[in-house]
């Protein structure tokens, strides 16, 4: 049999995978996008232009400032991905992968952080409107914004892998023979980056309308700080999604692409195992899946045999990225012992 013991490939890899090296690329183009348009944003509200001031506008600084919270996310994602590529050690077994969700989950932070200022900040001039908006140049600062959030969406959108084969709901996908990879769902730090560029980018085209209506309707300018306090929110709901997946990876979650039963299913099939216990399975990041569990044999079977065909199921039909198989005989006493037991549903 070619599939031999626990190890899918003869030689670990070395350095940041494809995946990863497309990951820091994004992030690089993203990062000079943002730091270019952010500092146009920032010079814009506070230096004279065109002989008169630009905008003094509550919305405008919330997107530089959500540009500026983006510069920081991503700095801190690219220090994860170069942090990812140390190897495992005796204290870290399973190396800095996880390093990855840890920078999502500081975009997610820092985003709370400086949209919660700028509510703030935008309560006080819906009490206070001793405030002055240059229409003009709050239309041409809003409309560059937009611009650049779409770019930035564009530089981190991710397609997928052209691996698919992970699966949804209870059914599930075989992978092809040979390829032991687990279903790419994009890398982490780049899906945190791009909702909350999503985000920036409905709060900027927030903005571009509340310019417009304050360019024809000066008397309106109060729409500055109410588009401000209703795009953060929505800003901050974007990252929901995001924040699902890092709390799912921190609290040791099954991967969402596979499921418990199909993969008990695929162990009890394996000719000579009569039942499993202890299966754990568990996303390691959202693209890094591991397993683990028991298998209980007929007495007459192979141990060697059972080990090398179940592990090979779980990497070829699943894509784990590691499995821990242990073989054992079956004992009649397993069906009543409360430890052998499955998990409950919820």
């Amino acid at each position: 049999m070619a599939f031999h013991h626990c190890h899918k490939d003869p030689m670990p890899q070395s350095g940041l995978s494809p995946e990863r090296v497309q990951a820091r690329r994004q992030l690089y183009a993203a990062c000079a996008v943002c730091f270019i348009f952010m500092a146009g944003e920032v010079v814009g509200y506070t230096f004279p232009l065109a002989g008169g001031y630009l905008a003094h506008s509550l919305a405008i600084m919330t997107d530089a400032a959500h540009l500026l919270a983006d510069i920081g996310s991503m700095m801190a994602s690219l220090f994860s991905l170069w942090l990812s590529t140390r190897p495992a050690t005796r204290t870290m077994t399973f190396g800095w992968h996880r390093s990855e969700t840890l920078g999502a989950l500081a975009s997610v932070v820092s985003l709370w952080i400086v949209t919660g200022i700028l509510l703030y900040l935008a309560f006080l001039r819906l009490l206070h409107s001793d405030y002055h908006i240059e229409a003009g140049a709050m239309l041409l600062t809003a409309s560059i914004a937009v611009c650049a959030n779409l770019l930035m969406a564009f530089v981190l959108h991710q397609t997928g892998a052209p691996h698919s084969h992970g699966s949804t709901g209870a059914e599930y996908a075989p992978l092809e023979e040979g390829h032991g990879y687990p279903m790419s769902l994009g890398n982490t730090s780049v899906r945190a980056a791009f909702v909350h560029v999503l985000g920036d980018l409905l709060q900027s085209l927030g903005v571009l309308a509340a310019s417009i209506l304050i360019y024809f309707k000066p008397q309106y300018k109060v729409a500055d700080p109410i588009s401000t306090f209703l795009f953060s929110i929505c800003a901050l709901g974007s990252t929901a999604p995001t924040l699902r997946d890092v709390l799912l990876v921190l609290m040791e979650g099954a991967p969402r692409s596979v499921e418990f039963e199909p993969v008990r299913d695929t162990l009890l099939s394996v000719p000579g195992v009569r039942a499993t216990h202890d299966l754990h399975l568990w996303a390691l990041t959202l693209t890094y899946h591991v397993a683990s569990a028991h298998l209980a044999i007929d007495s007459t079977a192979d141990p060697e045999a059972v080990l090398a065909e179940a592990s090979s199921r779980l990497y070829s039909r699943f894509g784990f990225s590691s499995c821990t198989l242990q073989v054992e005989q079956y004992q009649p006493e397993m069906a009543q012992c409360l430890r052998c037991q499955e998990p409950s549903q919820a």
